[in-house]
């Protein structure tokens, strides 16, 4: 099992694809990106072809749907959910998501398994070459590139060769052990149940969640008729290993929401506990971890799968302009820098709420109703929450000097012929400036860039130049800049065109 795809790289002949070891939701995004990019890319997976229903995350948030609009695939995934703008905890307090500054303005339950389904699909499409029942054994890297020893279903070992290696493979990575990274953290919380239950009596609300002091439950639906229950009982710390039946979870779920719905058949069930863990560095030269191979998270907030898909967005873009010759490798330095501060930041946020949900002490459960109290207001500290639980709320530090818009998220602002989100669907840059100053730049001649930018015009009278990444973030902002300048920040931005050179 040997695989090498060479090519020009800055003049110098080397492998020119990536190889992504994991094929859950990060993975398939990253692949199906570089794979669009015109990357090769091969997709590692240990399972067997096949994407189990049987998965624990089943949220998208704001800023997670504004990604997968950029790729086309919100529309299809919103018509396959259920969707929520408005959630309850703790009996009082209510989290409003109906005001936030974004077209997806709700959080969208939806099994993960249907999240895989629509990104695989996406990366079949854009030929990503998949090797299921493929185990990752070990790993060298060199300066030219990364080797990947790997195992076969047969147990034939071979190795696969690689411009770069991205592991997207979970909590356990293989990849993250094979750079000997540690993944520093500790077990927030012990001796989760998990259930999939059909109800006879259906919830007033789609999320049902509460906590009482000894324990908390939230119920969820599927969609295909069954919900997913999670619950935690502080009396009941017994190891994952230990046999759960349904009566189990009934009681859980009665002490903490008042009934139980009558819940029953249950399809899968299992113990689980969560954990707080965050890998040092995001990058070990020519290998790169994303997802749950970089961080994990309490489940509180459902930020999970959602962080992992925009540290996938983050990459993606990144690593296809340097393996295409377009920018140099310390341009995937800002990968680091832009997304661990995010997942400590999720670590935190996630933490906090488990920690508030388990309040027992006269002292906790002050501060939770403090809490609440703050929450429940529609002042910054409410939207501050709102906007990091759901991701819009993320924003990038700039290089001093920088136009006070480099960095922040763009919304999906109108455009003279479209919206922002679909002019990005190309995973390409977009320009957005005044039409006059557009035929003032000469900007019909995009100098070999077509490929990796897109010119548009305000719909609105708005003055401002600005330049904005693949992943929906501002690279460069100006007002009213000459073409010169606009010209500078291009060639900064997105190269030149390598055939030239």
């Amino acid at each position: 099992m040997n695989d090498k795809t060479n090519g020009k790289v800055n003049g110098t002949t080397a492998p020119r694809n990536v190889i992504v070891v994991g094929a859950g939701p990060t993975g398939l995004l990253l692949a199906g990106d570089l794979a669009a990019a015109g990357v090769p890319v091969t997709l590692v997976e240990k399972r067997p072809h096949g994407i189990s229903n049987l998965s624990r995350a089943f949220v998208l948030h704001a800023r997670t749907l504004e990604q997968l609009d950029a790729r086309g695939l919100a529309d299809e995934l919103e018509s396959r959910g259920r969707t929520v703008d408005r959630v309850r905890l703790f009996d009082r307090l209510s989290v409003a998501l109906d005001t936030l500054p974004s077209r997806f303005n709700h959080l969208l339950v939806i099994p993960q398994y249907e999240v895989e389904r629509a990104l695989e699909r996406r990366a079949v499409g854009a030929g990503v070459r998949f090797a299921y029942e493929t185990e990752v054994t070990g790993l060298r890297q060199d300066a030219a590139g990364v080797t990947l020893e790997v195992r076969g279903a047969d147990g034939e070992a071979g190795e696969l060769a690689a411009a770069y290696v991205v592991g997207a493979d979970g909590m356990r990575s293989a990849v993250r052990e094979a750079v000997g990274l540690p993944f520093p953290g500790k077990s927030v919380i012990r001796s989760v149940v998990l259930a999939d239950v059909l109800l006879a009596e259906e919830p007033e609300s789609i999320l049902t969640a509460n906590a009482v002091g000894d324990a908390f439950a939230f119920m969820i639906p599927f969609g295909d008729g069954y919900y997913r229950v999670i619950g935690w009982h502080r009396g009941r710390d017994v190891p994952d290993s230990a046999p759960l039946e349904l009566d189990e979870v009934k009681e859980i779920v009665r002490f903490s929401l008042g009934r139980d719905y009558g819940m029953h058949d249950a399809r899968w069930m299992s113990r689980f506990h969560s954990d707080e863990r965050q890998a040092p560095a995001y990058r070990v030269g020519r290998v790169f971890l994303a997802g749950d191979a970089a961080h994990v998270h309490a489940p509180a907030g459902g930020q999970g799968m959602n962080t992992g898909l925009q540290d996938a967005a983050n990459l993606s873009w990144k690593l296809a302009l340097v393996v295409n010759g377009h920018a140099d490798t310390g341009l995937l330095d800002t990968y680091q820098a832009e997304r661990h501060p995010v997942g400590k930041a999720v670590l935190r946020s996630s933490g906090g709420i488990v920690r508030l949900a388990m309040a027992k002490h006269p002292w906790t459960l002050a501060l939770r109703s403090a809490f609440i109290a703050v929450l429940n207001g529609v002042g910054p500290v409410g939207r501050k929450a709102a906007g990091q639980i759901t991701g819009i709320g993320f924003a990038y530090r700039a290089p001093r000097g920088s136009h006070a818009l480099v960095g922040t998220r763009v919304p999906d602002v109108a455009l003279k012929d479209g919206r922002l989100y679909e002019a990005l669907r190309g995973g390409r840059f977009v320009l957005v400036a005044p039409a006059a100053a557009v035929r003032a730049y000469g900007l019909d001649d995009l100098k070999g860039r077509k490929d990796r930018l897109a010119v548009e015009s305000w719909a609105s009278g708005r003055r401002t130049t600005l330049l904005v990444r693949p992943d929906g973030y501002v690279a460069w902002a100006a007002e009213s800049p000459d073409a010169a300048t606009v010209e500078r920040a291009l060639a900064a931005a997105l190269g030149g065109d390598p055939s030239s050179n």
